[in-house]
């Protein structure tokens, strides 16, 4: 069965940033069929067994397969009197292996990932693109947001960030991402995975946005 030639429905932009205290992660709602924002409800950050939040770019239909491949996985690993074992950093490393294999094989799935977790105090935030590449950072962003967005981490970031610090740092650089990519929603969520125990993916919220940026003043 082959699956993505060509993306059709796509989302843009996910953004990571790693610290002391956890990972804080966001993606916008918007799916794009071309350049037609057609579906303004398309979450793309889903948590993946008790301490991993994955989420994805590119093409929609790839995303859910991902989605439902993994969490086969984690049923299988699954036993009667025990949660199931995979740490972030090996699904992390499985996603990349899995999209090498399909690259491989000529037929990808067209997805470019972000994956963050914590377990055990290990704080993991890793990359994947639908060739197989596969790396960990401390700022992670896919699609424009690379280009865009993830300047603005790396200039923000310090190990020592809070988590509070790290969230408010990833809704600005998503509110830039609003104004900036013509593929992007100002309705986003969150992820936020702390080594306190905290793994909450939020609902979709509205950033606050300002255009007076734009007026121009004579």
């Amino acid at each position: 069965m082959q699956h993505t030639s060509q993306p059709i429905v796509t989302g843009t932009s996910v953004l990571g940033i790693r610290c002391a205290a956890g990972v804080v992660m966001a993606a916008d709602t918007c799916g794009s069929y071309g350049s037609l924002a057609r579906f303004r409800d398309l979450r793309r950050l889903r948590k993946v067994g008790a301490h991993t939040v994955v989420g994805g770019s590119g093409d929609y239909s790839d995303f859910e397969y991902t989605m439902e491949m993994l969490d086969a996985l984690l049923i299988e690993d699954t036993s009667v009197d025990s949660e199931p074992s995979f740490s972030p950093r090996e699904l992390h490393e499985y996603l990349g292996r899995v999209y090498y294999n399909r690259r491989s094989k000529f037929d990808p799935l067209w997805n470019y990932l972000v994956v963050g977790g914590v377990r055990d105090g290990e704080i993991t935030l890793g990359y994947v693109d639908l060739q197989g590449t596969y790396y960990e950072d401390d700022t992670v962003a896919t699609g424009y947001g690379a280009y865009i967005a993830r300047p603005l981490l790396c200039k923000a970031h310090r190990p020592d960030l809070t988590l509070a610090e790290a969230r408010q740092i990833i809704e600005d650089a998503m509110r830039v991402m609003f104004y900036r990519d013509a593929r992007a929603l100002s309705r986003i969520q969150v992820a936020v995975v702390g080594t306190d125990g905290t793994f909450e993916v939020t609902e979709p919220f509205d950033l606050a946005t300002d255009w007076t940026v734009g007026e121009r003043k004579y």
